[in-house]
């Protein structure tokens, strides 16, 4: 799917896309551009009145809301004027935001750290936040990592606050909101009677029913290779009731110096890009928020303890990794309810 670079809030591309997307009779696709990337969404209506220019406005409008109050690359956001609040005192914010937290928090303590949303001032010495990739020497290394950390950051959902215990923290909210906001959109939907579709946000999907022939919706999944679009796998989605799919990998956005490769997926202890051999964690989950930092944080552990996290807390994934120069494949047990198969033939990209 998406695909620039580097999608608006900072992550990673996604490595699903569309299997197929040619609409059928009763099927209606919506489009545009956001956050730095794409969007589409496709529906069926079965004779449902719904006014599509009046759903596409209410769509954006979801979009602009949530850019607003997430984005690292607006000065005028509300997590960018969080971050420059240098004070330890407890501070107001929207309820996403701690919604968002205290996700980002659950998953922290069950990947020893791995996932840490206070990432922010590596990601900037690394560059990654603007396309001024450069590798940062010890010492500025060792100057940051003591704001680095959870634990240094509390959340109160009920009373909508965030309090940094050092008031040098950051936090960088792009490996969670995007999934967010593929939720908020499906959400929309399901508001205005829709029950059969597919949300896709710059390669982050939340599929429901079924397609208008009612066959399961299928998603293509990418081999996790630079500079190149294939095809590794195709799933058909046998959740009716809903159910995201989301990837991270380290394939897309990184860069090359001095004959090293430097991904974005930076480990927050040792203050430097993760050196294990996975590429990319596919994941199903009913909540796209949830899938959207799970994803991240089993991409930060590795292909080994990835995996046994993954299996241990129930989470349908398939982890790519490289050996011996070639692509292996793991599914955890949980994923054995969806159909996994290589295409038949390679696929188009949309």
């Amino acid at each position: 799917m998406m695909l620039p670079i580097l999608r608006r809030f900072g992550g990673p591309l996604l490595g699903a896309t569309l299997a197929a997307c040619q609409s059928g009779e009763n099927e209606a696709l919506l489009s545009g551009d956001v956050q730095g990337t794409t969007y589409h969404i496709k529906m069926v209506l079965d004779g449902l009145q719904v006014n599509q220019a009046e759903l596409k406005q209410a769509v954006d409008a979801v979009y602009n809301d949530i850019d607003l109050k997430l984005s690292n690359y607006r000065e005028d956001s509300e997590i960018s004027r969080l971050n420059r609040e240098a004070t330890t005192d407890w501070l107001t914010v929207s309820p996403e935001i701690a919604e968002l937290v205290d996700i980002a928090r659950q998953v922290h303590d069950k990947t020893e750290g791995c996932y840490d949303l206070t990432v922010k001032p590596l990601f900037d010495l690394w560059g990654f936040s603007r396309h001024q990739n450069r590798v940062p020497t010890d010492a500025e290394i060792a100057a940051v990592l003591p704001h680095i950390g959870m634990d240094k950051l509390e959340v109160d959902v009920p009373g909508r606050r965030l309090r940094k215990k050092d008031p040098a923290l950051r936090i960088d909210l792009s490996s969670i909101a995007q999934g967010y906001t593929v939720g908020r959109v499906a959400g929309l939907l399901e508001a205005k009677g829709i029950q059969n579709y597919l949300v896709e946000v710059g390669g982050e999907m939340q599929v429901r029913g079924r397609k208008a022939n009612g066959k399961p919706w299928r998603v293509a999944v990418e081999k996790p290779l630079p500079y190149t679009r294939e095809v590794e796998r195709v799933l058909d989605v046998h959740q009716t009731s809903g159910t995201a799919i989301m990837t991270a990998g380290t394939y897309r956005n990184f860069f090359e110096e001095g004959g090293k490769t430097y991904s974005h997926i930076l480990d927050p202890k040792s203050g430097r890009p993760v050196t294990h051999h996975l590429l990319s964690v596919t994941l199903l989950h009913e909540d796209p928020t949830w899938a959207d930092a799970w994803d991240t944080a089993l991409l930060c552990m590795g292909e080994q303890k990835g995996y046994a996290v993954a299996e241990q807390e129930g989470l349908k994934a398939l982890l790519i990794y490289g050996e011996n120069s070639e692509l292996k494949e793991r599914f955890t047990p949980a994923f054995g309810a969806e159909t996994a198969t290589p295409p038949a033939s390679p696929l188009p990209a949309r």
